[in-house]
């Protein structure tokens, strides 16, 4: 078996990839645009103040998309900078968005290519029992790339590959062909435009031409699908972005005006742009243009059946929707979320009919309401890196991406207000109630490993955004060599995942939770081998509800922590002592609280001998109570107890940032001690009977995702290495608790840190579940760093 990777080798390969819905705008925004300024008795001034007003847009969003592209390089674009930003909910809002989107992206392109057949076919204008013969044509086309869609993307390929090449070509022939015929005129810029007779009329052309943006987003998702590094890779994207929103902004500065000046609005038979097309181009290009627009809009709505597709298999993943939702077919694409897409436009046709200007500011609200977050996202990096260093370009950065932010969040409001009543208010009801069921299967399903959230994240954004240009994913290949299944690695992007590097993990107050068992007794050494290395004090801990037998009575369970003080003052540590009654766990958790305490130090068995405290015991509810560290050692039974050594630590992680939250403690333990870090992984990938990929690429899948995190984890060593650090790597294994144990036994790992909440390529390290089979199989201590959920 072969293995591609159709990686894109320069900015036009990605134009082409990822520009087919950015470079059709331009031939379906010029209908309600100059509707809107003829209501304004064709004022030029309103006319080209809407239109500068577009292309000052242009500008800045393009600008802001250059930060996201050099920030957000794992193919999760601005969606992924957004919930970085302001958290979880932004990605069930980005989510619920982009489903109604791709909805009304596929409304939108299909309605304008029906205007375009309609324009050279006037018959379809009429109508039969009350319906449009055009919206019947559009259920029929909505059908047929619904049915070649679900037949997987090579076929989808095939039929709409070249489009996007073919309408940049429209484009540029129709710039070039209007200056050589009406001469170099740009709309006019005057302050008219802004003045109390034409402000609303400019605002109106504004929000209404706005539209040319829509799809901008994808080149910040395709960043990953270029060759070279990260610096290379956010370049190429960006000029990318600049070669189709550059063509869309010169069609609106030099073709806008002629359109303005040769159609005629009032010949609603036949679009503007068809119209200037046909005066502007001789014979026979004019129909060949629209040949072209043909297939570039049919590609737009495969495009976005396809982006549904993807997103549906986003949200399993993300365990945002139930799993027979996006069940695959012997193509290998999920015919459902197409069937249902298909399903919602055919009623729209028939009820609304197919005149894009019906669904065009809708779609528009929806995108702005991406990019509006995008900006707002981008500004508040900017001035939170501004406040930690000062410098001029940042300065002037902010200020760009504030204007963004401005504009994006003023169109959105605009059109809102304007439309409110033919639709928008659609979105309070649909975008509330797809964020409910998304939280609803999530909590159903349960969370995601990071592995599956990750995959989730890059389908539910990356892939949607490439219709049917080159796939820049890795692929499967036949024997012939043909391209076979796409398929995604998780590919864990450390240096977003680096807050941990600005907390500490000083422990400077240890609380020891002694009961005068013998077991108890077994963690003193530990605590003290801490705190005469480190300086730290201790408090002695002893608490229950009646005293059990093993246990020193009450009347001697003070003068056994004396014993005890004693001799740890003699050692040189401050030592506190504190008895108390009541629940052992609630006592500790009231202690933590009013003693600043960052550890707890307690054995697995205590007086009852009960193997193993995890199991529902005293250690399970101080690590759900507690959000410091707990300590677990291990109890020797008839074991006299030693003084510990620390030379070597294991540290878990799986590459999500809860796992990472352990790294602060692993920092401190090497600083302080001098031992050596082994930062341990165990890769995990989908099963290919639970996703039904083939064999071959869970293989391959497996092979990527042992790369990845050896190149995670190294990532991580390297910036402990800095600081002075000893750091090993180990990726293997399969079984997340036998393979850090049993490295911890072959390495001779003198303590594990683990966290309890660490989510999926350790499968779901929380206390229950790894943490707790850890905790049973080692035989050396566990130090459990508690999640606290923000």
């Amino acid at each position: 078996m072969a293995h591609t990777s159709n990686k894109l080798h320069n900015a036009f390969e990605g134009a082409l990839a990822g520009g087919g819905d950015a470079a059709t705008s331009p031939l379906y925004v010029f209908g309600p645009f100059i509707n809107i300024s003829l209501a304004a008795g064709l004022a030029r001034a309103a006319f080209g103040g809407s239109i500068w007003l577009a292309v000052l847009t242009i500008a800045v969003v393009s600008t802001t998309y250059r930060l996201v592209m050099q920030w957000i390089t794992d193919g999760s674009g601005g969606s992924g900078l957004s919930e970085e930003e302001f958290g979880g909910w932004a990605a069930k809002v980005n989510a619920a968005i982009t489903f109604v989107e791709y909805t009304l992206t596929f409304l939108v392109s299909m309605s304008a290519m029906v205007t375009l057949i309609a324009d050279r076919v006037p018959v379809l204008n009429q109508t039969i029992l009350g319906i449009q013969y055009r919206s019947l044509a559009a259920v029929i086309l909505s059908l047929l790339t619904g049915w070649l869609v679900n037949r997987g993307p090579r076929m989808a390929a095939r039929t709409f590959g070249p489009a996007t090449f073919g309408v940049l070509l429209l484009l540029w022939a129709m710039i070039i062909a209007t200056i050589l015929r009406t001469g170099f005129h740009l709309p006019e810029l005057s302050l008219q435009a802004f003045g109390p007779a034409n402000i609303h009329f400019t605002i109106g052309g504004y929000v209404r031409i706005l539209a040319v943006m829509t799809g901008i987003e994808v080149f910040a998702n395709l960043v990953p699908a270029y060759s070279g590094d990260p610096h290379q890779k956010s370049r190429k994207a960006f000029h990318s972005l600049l070669i189709i929103m550059g063509t869309t902004a010169t069609t609106m500065l030099i073709v806008g005006p002629a359109i303005f000046n040769l159609s005629d609005p009032h010949n609603t038979a036949v679009s503007v742009f068809t119209q200037t097309m046909d005066q502007l181009l001789p014979a026979p290009l004019p129909y060949l243009g629209s040949l072209v627009a043909i297939v570039v809009l049919m590609s737009a709505s495969a495009a976005s059946a396809q982006g549904l597709q993807n997103l549906a298999l986003g949200l399993k993943e993300r365990h945002y929707v139930p799993p027979v939702f996006s069940e695959l077919n012997r193509y290998e694409v999920a015919p459902r979320p197409v069937w249902l897409q298909v399903g919602i436009v055919t009623l729209c046709f028939l009820l609304f009919g197919t005149h894009e200007e019906t669904y065009l500011a809708l779609y528009a609200a929806g995108v702005f309401i991406l990019l509006s977050m995008t900006s707002w996202a981008v500004t508040r990096r900017l001035v939170r890196e501004f406040r930690q260093q000062f410098s001029a370009g940042r300065a002037a950065a902010i200020a760009g991406t504030g204007i963004a932010a401005l504009l994006t969040t003023a169109a959105t409001l605009i059109i809102f207000e304007e439309r409110f009543l033919e639709g928008a208010w659609t979105y309070f009801l649909l975008i509330p109630l797809l964020y409910l069921i998304f939280t609803y299967f999530r909590r159903r399903i349960g969370d995601p490993s990071p592995e599956m959230e990750y995959l989730g994240q890059i389908n539910a954004s990356l892939l949607a955004g490439f219709g049917f240009g080159q796939s820049s994913v890795e692929g499967s290949a036949n024997g012939n060599g043909e391209p076979g299944t796409k398929t995604l690695v998780w590919m864990p992007e450390p240096t977003q995942h680096t807050k941990w590097r600005e907390r500490t993990g000083d422990i400077q107050h240890i609380l020891l939770l002694l009961d005068g068992s013998t077991n108890a007794a077994q963690a003193v050494p530990a605590a003290q081998f801490i705190a005469e290395t480190t300086g730290a004090h201790i408090t002695l801990l002893s608490a229950s509800h009646a005293y059990i037998e093993g246990a020193a009575q009450s009347s001697d369970i003070e003068a056994y922590l004396c014993g005890v003080a004693e001799k740890l003052h003699a050692a040189g540590i401050q030592v506190n002592i504190t008895v108390r009654t009541g629940s052992p766990s609630a006592v500790t958790h009231q202690v933590v609280r009013e003693n600043a305490v960052d550890l707890v130090v307690t054995t697995t068995r205590g007086s009852s001998g009960e193997n193993n405290w995890l199991r529902g015991g005293l250690s399970e509810k101080l690590v759900r109570l507690l959000d410091i560290p707990v300590l677990l050692v291990q109890v020797e039974v008839n074991a006299t107890p030693e003084t510990p050594q620390l030379e070597r630590i294991l540290i878990a992680l799986d590459g999500s940032a809860f796992s990472e939250q352990v790294l602060p403690f692993a920092r401190w333990f090497g600083l302080n001690f001098g031992c050596e870090l082994i930062l341990i992984s165990v890769p995990a990938v989908p099963e290919s009977e639970k996703y039904r990929a083939p064999t071959s690429v869970i293989k391959t899948i497996r092979k990527q995702a042992e790369n990845n995190m050896h190149h995670y984890l190294e990532t991580i060593a390297s910036m402990l290495r800095a600081e002075g650090l000893a750091v090993r790597t180990i990726v293997t294994g399969s079984h997340p608790a036998r393979t850090i144990t049993a490295a911890a036994r072959r390495e001779a790992a003198d303590l594990i840190l683990i966290t309890s909440h660490g989510r999926g390529g350790l499968d779901r390290l929380f206390m229950g579940s790894v943490a707790q089979q850890v905790v049973q199989l080692a035989d050396s201590p566990v130090f459990i760093v508690p999640i606290n959920h923000e």
